[in-house]
């Protein structure tokens, strides 16, 4: 197995990315504290915001966690006043979660302090740098490449 020319292990993203996503979440993290959040409440938060009402349970297949970890997180947010659970009206047995004002409020403040968060992390950028680069992530994390066909051995 041949590690490849040197200029071609040099142009490695997976390095990149992870140091630039360590920025950002380090610097998300300092932005989201003095609003009483945190990264996964954020992610919450604009689901809840972008479903309009949703069940426990669907939100935590949407979250892709465990029902146990949704309703600890939704207590940290229902305890904040920013979400409300009802028992839905067609089965008693679930409950529909839903922003409040406050959670409405305080998700747009999330999201100025976040921008600005970016705006520190990404400022070498141009504007249509970072839309190109948001285009690339967005399409990267779609999915995967297919394998490739017929490779007898790994390429790295």
């Amino acid at each position: 197995m041949s590690a490849g020319p040197a200029d071609e292990s040099e142009r490695r993203s997976g390095p990149l990315l992870q140091h630039l996503a360590r920025r950002m979440l380090l610097r998300s993290e300092s932005a989201l504290t003095p609003l009483g959040l945190r990264p996964r409440h954020l992610v919450a938060l604009t689901v809840l915001r972008d479903s309009d009402g949703i069940s426990q349970q669907g939100l935590a297949g949407t979250l892709q966690i465990d029902g146990t970890n949704v309703v600890g997180l939704l207590n940290d947010l229902e305890a904040a006043g920013l979400v409300e659970r009802r028992r839905s009206p067609e089965d008693r047995r679930r409950h529909v979660v839903s922003l409040t004002m406050a959670g409405t409020k305080r998700l747009r403040e999330a999201e100025c302090a976040l921008a600005d968060a970016e705006d520190d992390v990404l400022g070498a950028l141009t504007p249509d740098e970072r839309d190109q680069l948001y285009d690339l992530l967005r399409r990267a994390s779609q999915g995967c490449a297919p394998p490739c066909a017929g490779a007898v051995e790994p390429a790295c």
